[in-house]
């Protein structure tokens, strides 16, 4: 067996902490219950730590610099790291927030899928 590297490493924690992100995010927007409100967005801020840890490591090790389509996802980091705190601020929007995040996480993926710029 081949031994595992960094850039392996560094991806598994970018995809695996972002689709933890949206699932609490989700999960969020289903029930924000105040009484887990402490506990949920330190969760989303740990999940989104780890996913910008991945994500510039993978930056790093691939010397990509910073292309248009990277600044478009970091962009959608910041907003999606944002959903779950504007969910128990402002619960009757949940609604539109749930449209918001979706196309973020679609305008993501579509970024690193086909690097348009």
């Amino acid at each position: 067996m081949p031994p595992i590297t960094a850039i392996q490493i560094y991806s598994f924690l970018h995809v695996a902490s972002a689709f933890l992100l949206v699932g609490l995010t989700f999960k969020i927007f289903a029930k924000p219950n105040p009484a887990s409100r402490k506990t949920s967005l330190m969760m989303g801020g740990i999940l989104a730590l780890l996913m910008l840890v991945g994500g510039f490591g993978l930056q790093a090790r691939y010397e990509l610099g910073f292309p248009v389509w990277l600044i478009v996802k970091i962009v959608c980091w910041l907003v999606l790291s944002a959903m779950a705190g504007m969910a128990y601020r402002k619960p009757a929007s949940i609604g539109s927030l749930v449209w918001l995040t979706r196309l973020v996480v679609l305008i993501a993926v579509a970024m690193a899928y086909f690097r348009p710029f």
